[in-house]
């Protein structure tokens, strides 16, 4: 079967046109993914969300509303006691892993290494102390 050239040529504009929808819509999902995914980040965003889901949703009166922030402060509160508690033992391990690390590297290796964590905990003082800790 033979294809005139006007046909070949619709058929390719179309094979194109496909391909240009097809990566449209991708980049577009793509970004809304990437959107949603950092958003969830800010604790006070967090809450303002969940907030006004539980005052739209269970329709909460405004004396509700008073008891649910202060039973948020009150666990954001604990959460943050627990995490004092538990940060010499996050540093320790973190400590022994950089140590374990450091001992399999070459001297020249070492000092590289050495420049690596102290960027690494300039950055996490730029951040407030937040950022990846053992195994990372």
């Amino acid at each position: 079967m033979k294809f005139s050239k006007l046909a070949i040529a619709l058929y390719m504009g179309l094979i194109f046109l496909c391909g240009a929808v097809l990566g449209v819509f991708g980049q577009r999902l793509y970004d809304a993914s990437v959107v949603i995914a950092t958003k969830g980040r800010n604790p006070e965003e967090h809450r303002k969300r969940a907030l006004a889901e539980y005052q739209s949703r269970l329709k909460l009166t405004d004396e509700q509303v008073a008891q649910v922030n202060s039973l948020m402060d009150e666990t954001r509160a604990r959460v943050s006691e627990v995490r004092k508690q538990m940060h010499p033992a996050f540093e320790k391990i973190s400590d022994e892993q950089n140590r374990k690390f450091r001992d399999l590297l070459k001297p020249e290796q070492q000092s590289e290494f050495d420049k690596m964590l102290k960027e690494r905990e300039e950055r996490q003082k730029q951040s407030g102390g937040r950022g990846p800790g053992p195994g990372i």
